[in-house]
């Protein structure tokens, strides 16, 4: 039977358990359907950091409660609600805050060295899509639906939604889909790379889990250098992105986990990984 243990994560609005190496990150909001808060933001970049740099977290798994992913910003807090603080301060702080504020969510879960999987029972929008798009592999309820949606509150989007939209969908669609905030069903995200994989509503947060488990049980090192080599191919040219491969690659022929991959393979057997 699976352990899991809960993590304390400083508020009711974000959960998060780690299961079978699987840290399981809750948006718990589901009222709003898990709009971002002054709660739930910071306690969800903690909890990014934190299982991101614990070694007993394998992989990471990012949904919403309820019928909902993340709808995004609090769109009332956009209005006579505004935080007077933030109100408060001039253009050049209210850039750097928010700023710090994109590299600590999405810049963070960008950063992560293990698989990162967002399961989403319900719309993701705006900055809750980015926060998606962030991850690794999204895997969505037949339900779910996605939307850029700055176009209805009259804003250009942020937490670096245009350049993950446009890496995964390309220049054409990305324009179309952030000068429209049209809502794309699920079966048409998958079909356009927005999301990975479509299962029924009921089957959601099994599969996800599924997979994320999967992951979080194979070659930790293998798998921290498989995301830099795919990083890396968005940003170098095709020989020095290749030579970091093959550095790479030799650094992981000397490592435990190698080793016990052939011997499994010789043994035919599933081969047990420590993460050396």
């Amino acid at each position: 039977m699976a352990t899991e243990i809960t993590i304390d994560t400083g508020t009711n609005e974000l959960l998060c358990v780690i299961r079978d190496r699987v840290a399981i990150i809750t948006l718990n909001r589901p009222e709003v359907r898990n709009a971002m808060s002054d709660e739930l933001t910071p306690a969800l970049r903690n909890m990014i950091k934190a299982c991101g740099e614990n070694p007993d977290v394998g992989a990471l798994l990012i949904t919403g409660a309820g019928t909902a992913f993340c709808a995004g910003g609090n769109v009332k807090g956009m209005g006579a609600h505004r935080d007077p603080k933030r109100l408060a301060m001039s253009y050049d702080q209210k850039v750097a805050d928010l700023q710090e504020r994109q590299r600590l969510l999405t810049g963070a879960l960008v950063s992560v060295r293990k698989p990162t999987i967002a399961a989403l029972p319900g719309p993701a929008v705006g900055a809750g899509l980015a926060l998606a798009m962030a991850c690794d592999i999204r895997i969505a309820a037949e339900s779910a639906f996605v939307s850029t949606g700055y176009l209805r509150v009259a804003l250009s989007g942020d937490y670096g939604i245009a350049w993950l939209l446009t890496r995964l969908v390309g220049t054409s669609r990305a324009r179309e889909l952030m000068f429209t905030s049209d809502k794309v069903e699920a079966r048409r995200a998958e079909a356009i790379g927005l999301v990975n994989r479509v299962v029924p509503d009921a089957e959601l947060q099994q599969a996800a889990f599924a997979l994320a488990r999967s992951m979080a049980e194979g070659p930790t090192l293998a798998l921290r250098y498989m995301k830099d080599n795919l990083d890396e191919a968005l940003l170098f040219d095709f020989t020095t992105a290749r030579d970091h491969e093959a550095e790479r690659l030799v650094r992981l022929t000397t490592t435990a986990d190698h080793k016990e991959a052939v011997q499994a393979f010789i043994d035919k057997r599933k081969a047990v990984f420590k993460g050396s």
